[in-house]
């Protein structure tokens, strides 16, 4: 966000507050933090009007009080960083945190935490052995920082008949990893059923030849 200086030097209260305005008012922002976002540009709109009144009564006015309103620009772009749905909770956290190991041992340590009754656990080995496996067989592409979104919607691709499935287990991973929903023995059958699933489906590609 900037705000533009005329042609004497001086800041606009009205476009300085309007682009801010603008700016923070974005539907993609409010569905973020809608409480926030309301009251800081209440609070934004009035500091600029009480440093419009304070400038009106200085010296040089808007052309001395210019630096503040950077301040004020700067505040807004931090918190619009801060707020940006890429720091959300849409794109999901990374399937691979950790270690990556084969898909086998993946696929060993998930059937260890099931058995075991660590259901958590064994949704997301599960959902990395199917991660790693789909890299190996290049249905998808090898990529640090994916996430279980992002895997679910590029094996689709390739594995349409599979799309449902693999956006559930993305639901599920989501879901267990933020914590909205406990594992259970079903969400960690159903993650191993559609592992099972995407080892024998082949790529369209293929069923086409």
């Amino acid at each position: 966000m900037s705000l533009h200086l005329s042609a004497a030097g001086e800041v606009s209260r009205d476009e300085g507050r309007r682009r801010a305005v603008e700016e923070l008012s974005d539907p993609l922002y409010g569905e973020q933090e809608p409480g926030l976002l309301d009251r800081f540009l209440d609070w934004l709109s009035g500091l600029i009007d009480g440093l419009a009144e304070a400038g009106s009564g200085v010296f040089g006015g808007w052309v001395v009080l210019a630096p503040l309103l950077l301040v004020v620009a700067a505040l807004a772009v931090w918190l619009i960083v801060w707020l940006r749905p890429s720091r959300s909770r849409a794109a999901g956290p990374p399937v691979h945190e950790g270690a990556v190991l084969s898909a086998t041992d993946h696929r060993a340590a998930a059937d260890r935490h099931e058995a075991a009754g660590e259901y958590a656990a064994a949704v997301a080995e599960r959902l990395r052995a199917i991660s790693v496996d789909l890299e190996d067989r290049v249905i998808v592409a090898p990529r640090a920082g994916r996430t279980a979104t992002e895997l679910a919607a590029e094996a689709s691709v390739l594995l349409p008949g599979e799309a449902d499935g693999l956006r559930e287990g993305a639901r599920i991973f989501n879901d267990v990893a933020y914590g909205d929903r406990s594992a259970t023995a079903d969400s960690a059958r159903t993650m191993r059923e559609l592992d099972t699933r995407l080892r024998a489906a082949r790529p369209a590609e293929e069923a086409r030849g």
